[in-house]
């Protein structure tokens, strides 16, 4: 259950949160004609609150948009100026933020060059998978589906039909007693989770799936890879198969939502001692350390509130 906020931003208009609605026969509602972004702000140990890498989120939203040839009006500028307003208006200063564009009302068939509108939502959220799973990390199920391949959808895009086989693939893995899936791609490498990127540590090495792998290079993967980095850990962006995973020191999956989530099995398999190692932990509290405030290096990453 999303914890209220008090405000959305609709349409150029902050709004009530009960009186953001769309109609039952929007196009975006029936063909997932939609893109998104997930943000998240956080708070400073100096006080006040940021939101993390703000204008990254909000050029590839305009980005997602032309891909799906939505028509916004809006730059990216504008956009970074709005989830300032929506985050101030809803007095929070650590929330999750959902930026969504979708094809509006109007005609029904798979063509319809219909309105686009645009919203942005902000609320209080927690870690995506628990407090647990950060702490100790989560069981994984490779999934019998498959991430997308490059000539069926447009990978780059944050498109909302696509996440549908993110939906399915989490659903299968929990039916099996499992917190989340590790999808492959159609040559059986593996990808990504069903909505977040990961990384392999084999004999002090960081190994993650390429860009031109079919998933969706994000902001926090971007920001593992620099602190792996900084910290003198070699990264590695290489194809690897599923097997690679049952004999990997560490595994962990990055993304807003997820942040850094340990991974402590997979398919009944332990990772490692079965607990998070070194290597995890240390990206854990560097990035941390990072979204809070506490590393000048990458103090131009935070927008303040």
């Amino acid at each position: 259950m999303v914890a209220k906020g008090k405000k959305i931003w609709f349409d150029g208009e902050l709004m009530n949160w009960d009186d953001a609605n769309v109609h039952v026969l929007t196009h975006g509602l029936h063909y997932g004609t939609s893109v998104y972004e997930g943000i998240r702000a956080y708070k400073l140990t100096s006080g006040g609150g940021a939101i993390f890498r703000l204008k990254d989120h909000m050029a590839r939203f305009v980005d997602s948009c032309r891909i799906l040839q939505l028509q916004t009006k809006y730059t990216v500028d504008e956009l970074c100026d709005v989830v300032l307003e929506t985050v101030r208006a809803n007095d929070l200063d650590e929330c999750y933020i959902r930026p969504l564009a979708w094809a509006g009302e109007g005609n029904m068939g798979l063509f319809a060059d219909n309105p686009t509108s645009v919203m942005v939502a902000a609320w209080p959220w927690g870690a995506y998978l628990g407090d647990e799973a950060l702490n100790n990390g989560v069981k994984v199920h490779v999934s019998t589906y498959n991430r997308h391949h490059p000539n069926i959808s447009m990978i780059r895009a944050k498109i909302g039909g696509q996440y549908v086989t993110g939906v399915l693939a989490k659903r299968e893995a929990q039916a099996h007693g499992y917190h989340e899936a590790i999808m492959l791609d159609t040559h059986g490498y593996v990808a990504e989770g069903s909505g977040e990127n990961i990384f392999a540590i084999k004999d002090g090495v960081a190994f993650t799936p390429p860009d031109s792998s079919p998933i969706l290079p994000g902001f926090t993967r971007d920001c593992a890879i620099r602190l792996l980095q900084d910290a003198g850990v070699e990264v590695r962006k290489e194809l690897f198969p599923r097997d690679f995973l049952t004999i990997c020191d560490e595994i962990f999956l990055t993304g807003t939502a997820a942040e850094i989530t340990p991974v402590s099995e997979v398919d009944r398999r332990s990772v490692g001692s079965g607990k998070p190692g070194p290597v995890t932990k240390g990206i854990q509290k560097a990035y941390f350390g990072c979204v809070h405030g506490e590393n000048e290096k990458y103090a131009h990453w935070l927008d303040r509130l």
